[in-house]
């Protein structure tokens, strides 16, 4: 900050890198979640193997990463035995397969712009998995902030045209198997010092949730695919467009978090789902109530509420970090000033 007031280039240019790392995690993410709602729904692309189409993803995912890692060497592998490996990246894997599972899913029950609705719940779950983890401290007017934002997402559901239990269940699954992920990756992997790059997340994050995938998938989707097989070709552009965006749609998430932080996440995806409401009634033509605009306005002050909290105590920690810092070198020049006139006491009764 110079004289005046006015930024510095640094500060500029950080300002405009986060900006445009958030409108292409927005873009992808809308790009994504209408491609996922256009494969699957039946009155569209008419291809209702969610699980399957995950699974694509992965496979495509994990090809890449680790060619980028292992035939290229773009990329440095992080070294983690075969101990850390299963008792921190594979619970990940696990957890990533079955929010993706029940997420994708739930595009053949729910429109997409209630499917952002129900979204809003995701701090809810955050704060609350994080309470019961202990990696949160349960704070009474956070907890009411959480409250308010659950009565907005009922209202919301209560107001919804098309309201179906089977898919309401799906999707408040998927947010809470990924709050449990976000959390998680805190506790097993954060706390331990290991961060891992978009690129080496996907390298081995990807293969154990394909792996988890495989199971429901035998059992659920394979024995109906076999049998539609004479009358089903794989359409290699839509597939291989479709897992295109979702690689760099990974890519993105780990980058913007990465290089901004969760909370400008948050924030952005507020920003998003209120753009994908807009396009489902416009575009898509979804049926969008004013009870659910009431409900949702509801969910979505609370969730700016409870991202200006944190955005508020994380500049009250920095703040803290650097008056902290200022004493500390405070301290030090003192303490050298005293060791300099000591010495020049000794020289003058020398």
């Amino acid at each position: 900050m110079g004289k005046g007031g006015a930024l510095s280039d640094g500060v500029v240019k950080n300002i405009i890198l986060s900006y445009t790392y958030v409108a292409i995690w927005i873009f992808l993410s809308f790009t994504v979640i209408v491609y996922n709602k256009y494969i699957l729904d039946k009155k569209l692309y008419n291809w209702p193997f969610p699980i399957s189409l995950t699974m694509i993803h992965m496979a495509f995912c994990s090809s890449l990463a680790f060619a980028a890692v292992r035939l290229f060497k773009l990329v440095e592998p992080v070294s983690l035995s075969r101990r850390v490996y299963l008792s921190s990246v594979v619970p990940i894997g696990a957890l990533y397969s079955l929010s993706l599972w029940l997420s994708n899913s739930a595009y053949i029950y729910l429109s997409v712009s209630f499917i952002q609705m129900l979204k809003a719940l995701m701090p809810v779950a955050v704060y609350s998995i994080g309470i019961l983890l202990k990696k949160d401290s349960y704070k009474s007017s956070t907890m009411s902030n959480m409250l308010a934002i659950s009565f907005g997402v009922a209202i919301a559901a209560y107001g919804e045209a098309k309201y179906d239990s089977w898919g309401v269940l799906l999707q408040l699954g998927a947010v809470v198997f990924e709050a449990t992920r976000l959390v998680m990756i805190q506790i097993l992997l954060t706390s331990k010092g290991i961060n891992l790059n978009p690129i080496t997340s996907l390298y081995y994050v990807a293969p154990s949730c394909l792996a988890f995938l495989a199971i429901p998938w035998l059992f659920v989707e394979y024995p109906v695919l076999k049998q539609q097989t004479s009358g089903f070709h794989f359409d290699f552009v839509i597939f291989g467009t479709n897992s295109l965006c979702a690689f760099a749609l990974n890519l993105a998430v780990f980058l913007l978090v990465g290089k901004t932080s969760a909370l400008t996440m948050n924030v952005a995806g507020v920003v998003k789902d209120w753009l994908l409401i807009a396009f489902s009634w416009s575009v898509i033509k979804d049926t969008v109530t004013p009870l659910n605009l009431f409900g949702y306005g509801l969910a979505f002050l609370g969730v700016g509420y409870y991202n200006h909290s944190k955005l508020q105590a994380l500049k009250a920690k920095e703040a803290q970090k650097n008056v902290q810092s200022a004493d500390d070198e405070a301290g030090k020049l003192l303490d050298e000033r005293g060791g300099d006139g000591k010495g020049k006491k000794g020289d003058s009764q020398a």
